[in-house]
């Protein structure tokens, strides 16, 4: 039950981080002091703050770390971007994330009970604060609960906000404003939002960030996906595959039928995340700690929009918000139960 114990072993030299998201940064960030090379799985880190010591600690220890984006390492993703970057589709005004998951709800409220046999739940609670024991917020659904996770927006978030953000080519937005509540289920138990809407501004673009659980017929006919929208033609890219829609009025013809996906993706990462051991070179992973940590973040900062009820402005400069409360506040997730998050 104290994993200290096993990077102690020194047979062991690969840690696969699947924890609940709020223990990952300080899994990582020992399992790097410990000498061990790290397959993390997303989100790396559950605040900001998290993943920037994340990053840091990388840098100083200088071991292998995958992050669990796996969709960087399918064929048809990739195809896909190359068709986007060929700037076919024309200048891309909008990019519109979308994840309508109609099978994950949460669970309804129930009274605390006491730890069932056989589960070590301080060692569960770690870092978080020290609650009692209650099923609704326990496995798989701790998903729905600040203290553990971010909702949708971290969890199928930072695999979809990547792509966006790998075919747009960019980094971190100028501002970010987000709205949403418990629309779906208000009487169920969760914190995170059941639905959410967050607009990201760039210089030349917009992206948009669109959840709901509950509901399976998200745009397009699909239940998740990324669309990039032109003035040639929209490319539509989701884990099935991708298509192109043209607009009526192109007069160069570029649609393209329904591309299907024709590889495994996490076969592909796991193998990746090998190859890059037996190489001995933290370059070669498809996924690195940094790739990991801007999409996490920006994830963040959606959250932390529909948090503080506030539009927030980044500065990308000292890497924090113009707005000095929130940073106080939501940058950096509280520490408990004698644990403490590392600082490089």
């Amino acid at each position: 039950s104290d994993y200290r114990k096993m990077l102690n072993q020194k047979d062991i030299d690969v840690v696969y981080i699947g924890t609940p998201d709020h223990w990952h940064a300080l899994m990582m960030i020992n399992s790097a002091a410990a000498g061990k090379h790290i397959y993390v799985e997303k989100p790396i880190g559950n605040s900001i703050g998290e993943c920037e010591a994340m990053v840091e600690a990388q840098k100083r220890y200088g071991n292998i770390i995958q992050v669990g984006q796996w969709q960087r390492s399918s064929t048809h993703f990739q195809d896909a971007m190359s068709f986007v970057h060929s700037g076919k589709l024309g200048p891309i005004r909008t990019v519109k994330v979308f994840c309508y998951q109609g099978w994950m709800r949460p669970q309804p409220k129930v009274a605390n009970t006491q730890v069932p046999k056989g589960i070590d739940y301080d060692s569960w609670l770690g870092p978080a604060p020290k609650l009692p024991f209650n099923t609704s917020r326990f496995h798989f659904h701790f998903r729905w609960f600040w203290d553990y996770a971010g909702g949708l927006m971290t969890d199928w978030g930072v695999h979809l906000l990547d792509y966006a953000l790998i075919g747009m080519n960019c980094s971190y937005p100028k501002s970010v404003i987000a709205s949403g509540g418990k629309f779906a289920s208000p009487d169920l138990a969760e914190e995170t939002p059941d639905t959410l809407f967050a607009i990201y501004e760039f210089d030349d673009f917009n992206l948009i960030w669109d959840s709901a659980q509950g509901i399976k017929n998200g745009p397009y006919g699909l239940n998740h996906g990324i669309a990039f929208i032109g003035n040639n033609g929209t490319l539509v890219l989701n884990r099935r595959g991708w298509k192109v829609i043209e607009e009526k009025n192109n007069k160069n013809k570029i649609t393209k039928p329904f591309v299907k996906k024709n590889d495994n993706g996490l076969d592909n990462h796991l193998l990746n995340f090998i190859e890059a051991i037996r190489a001995n070179d933290p370059k070669k992973v498809n996924c690195s700690i940094s790739d990991g940590a801007l999409v996490a973040k920006i994830a963040h900062m959606g959250n932390i929009s529909y948090r503080s009820g506030e539009k927030l402005f980044w500065d990308a400069t000292s890497d924090i918000f113009t707005n000095n409360t929130v940073n106080e506040n939501y940058i950096t997730n509280k520490y408990h139960n004698g644990h403490n998050l590392p600082l490089y």
